[in-house]
């Protein structure tokens, strides 16, 4: 699902999703235009992003458990210290 209609779900969340591409004219015509692909790929990247990130953040505990520094782990992993210490925290949260 793009971006465009994602914001426009939770605009109008009386509408189902196929409802709304029909009152906006969303059809496969209009899916395949430059500007729906361009939005598509954005939110494919951003979800992508997201993923590493996470996937660092979930690594970060282990990191820490082997003895390394919060400071190791933030230079090899490419995260902020205050990213690093927020993973460790949430980690002794749970």
């Amino acid at each position: 699902m793009a971006l465009i209609e994602t914001i426009l779900l939770y605009k109008f969340t009386q509408l189902s999703r196929e409802e709304l591409a029909q009152m906006l004219g969303i059809d496969d015509e209009f899916r395949q235009t430059r500007m729906y692909q361009s939005i598509k790929q954005e939110g494919k990247l951003e979800g992508k992003l997201e993923g590493k990130l996470e996937g660092k953040l979930e690594s970060v505990p282990q990191l820490l458990a082997m003895g390394l520094s919060i400071e190791q782990v933030a230079q090899g992993l490419g995260l902020t210290i205050e990213q690093v210490q927020q993973a460790a925290q949430k980690q002794q949260d749970n």
